[in-house]
């Protein structure tokens, strides 16, 4: 299947995705890698705001490179999610229903996605000039220091990911391998 979705979204606007449906995402997106993320829980832990609302928030695993002249932003192709998985589960829990990286995740994160009606997203690796095309519009919110990997927030239209883990628990990583292997029979 295919859907086009915009953020913020709520766990029904998800609720219907599975493990390897297309989607287009447009809205509000923030860039966060291990860094931020660790910054991130350590400010919640102490009390604080976040830099930005998570309920309902989207996150994209990336640290783009700096933009050309005329560029909104530079190539921005996934991380690796598995290096967040110490950290997903706690934003999950307070709201953050989209992740959107590469690669498996933990069971911890696995587990939080199901009971909160998250998704985990895949985006192209290997692609991040196709990444970088649909987005909008680039600014840092906070943690400047980071520096590629800072915390941003970027307007995208129809950015296309693939759904990975769905909010039931199906996952592509599973599944695809099974249906291959299914299908040879």
């Amino acid at each position: 299947m295919e859907y086009r979705i915009t953020t913020p979204v709520n766990r029904e606007n998800l609720e219907n995705l599975r493990a390897g449906d297309r989607v287009y995402l447009s809205g509000v997106v923030y860039t966060m890698r291990d860094a931020a993320h660790k910054l991130l829980c350590e400010a919640l832990e102490n009390g604080e705001n976040p830099p930005y609302e998570l309920e309902g928030s989207a996150v994209y695993y990336v640290g783009p490179t700096p933009e050309k002249p005329g560029q909104v932003i530079g190539s921005a192709g996934p991380t690796t999610a598995g290096r967040m998985d110490a950290y997903s589960p706690a934003l999950i829990n307070r709201g953050q229903l989209i992740m959107i990286g590469k690669g498996a995740r933990s069971k911890a994160v696995t587990d939080a996605i199901v009971d909160n009606g998250a998704v985990f997203l895949g985006a192209i690796g290997g692609a991040g000039a196709l990444m970088a095309s649909s987005v909008v519009t680039s600014e840092i919110v906070c943690w400047e220091h980071l520096g590629c990997e800072a915390v941003r927030r970027l307007v995208v239209k129809d950015f296309p990911l693939t759904v990975i883990i769905d909010s039931k628990g199906g996952n592509l990583y599973d599944k695809g391998p099974a249906e291959y292997l299914e299908s040879l029979k």
